[in-house]
């Protein structure tokens, strides 16, 4: 099996203690390794000389599996790497929360175990692409999230106007700090920090939440993932910022915004004994009573 290992090219003692053994366990599965080459970089110099690991700069269809080491944060800087080529992503967490990011350090070698024997299963996840009026040379290339797309004010404490059209239909004018369009994937993040709904990942659904408004009636709001959605900001300032999960640009106020579902989806491995139920309850705490 070719397997890629991503993370982020920092030094943290989780991770390093998680790269350990997961190189232990894919050396003993004989797997053809490949570290990301700025984050083999962060390694000790037994793991950067062994000649058992190689490195990628870039993916191909050749790989089978890509191993994202940290959080969710880092599983969405992965999705800039596998893109369109289904690689399936498998998640481990040295990080906080971890919706995406599900099997522990503790638990690495009984979950590669099961993946390398083929028992596990494919959650796909829609994802949103984005295209500017002009068009925007950042965003060419790497023009979708799997989590959300968010517009938001720049250099300002004044609210935003955001006019927001659906299929060509004027829906309302936000007057807020800023406006998220989320997957299911990313209705666990920001969406749901700023009082969005919890969508299941298989539903075929996006949400429109709005961040902070003022207009205190503006409520999120669940729409087919079929959706074309445009948007047009005013505002005091002469541009807004535009993020595509952890990436940002700067457009001026003159640019419509477009967004609907990208013609791809990305493949999160999940063990057998996973469910989403299961994790949202535990991350949530749902149900739990801290008095008792």
């Amino acid at each position: 099996m070719k397997v890629a290992i991503y993370g982020q090219n920092y030094i943290k003692e989780t991770t390093q203690k998680a790269v350990e053994q997961l190189l232990d366990v894919l050396l003993r599965k004989e797997a053809h390794i490949f570290f990301e080459s700025e984050f083999i970089k962060t390694q000790n110099s037994a793991i950067q000389n062994s000649s058992a690991v190689r490195k990628f700069k870039e993916l191909d269809e050749s790989f089978d599996l890509l191993i994202s080491v940290g959080g969710d944060g880092t599983i969405l800087r992965a999705v800039t790497y596998v893109r369109d080529l289904g690689i399936p992503i498998v998640g481990i967490n040295t990080g906080r929360l971890g919706f995406l990011a599900t099997i522990q350090i503790n638990e690495i070698e009984n979950a590669l175990t099961e993946i390398f024997k083929g028992e596990y299963k494919i959650s796909e996840r829609s994802l949103l692409s984005v295209s500017t009026d002009p068009e925007h040379k950042d965003i060419l290339k790497t023009n979708f999230a799997l989590n959300e797309i968010a517009i938001s004010r720049k250099n300002t404490t004044s609210m935003i106007t955001v006019d927001t059209h659906l299929n060509d239909k004027y829906l309302t004018s936000y007057w807020a700090d800023g406006l998220i369009l989320s997957s299911p994937t990313g209705s666990t993040g920001y969406s749901l920090s700023c009082g969005g709904p919890v969508i299941a990942p298989d539903a075929k659904s996006f949400a429109i939440t709005p961040i902070a408004p003022h207009n205190l009636s503006a409520r999120p709001l669940i729409i087919p993932d079929s959706t074309i959605i445009k948007l047009k900001v005013n505002g005091r300032e002469d541009q807004f910022l535009m993020s595509l999960d952890s990436r940002i640009v700067t457009l001026s106020n003159s640019t419509i915004v477009t967004i609907k579902k990208a013609d791809f989806v990305v493949k999160m491995v999940e063990l057998l004994d996973e469910s989403f139920l299961e994790t949202l309850r535990k991350k949530l705490l749902w149900g739990e009573d801290r008095r008792n």
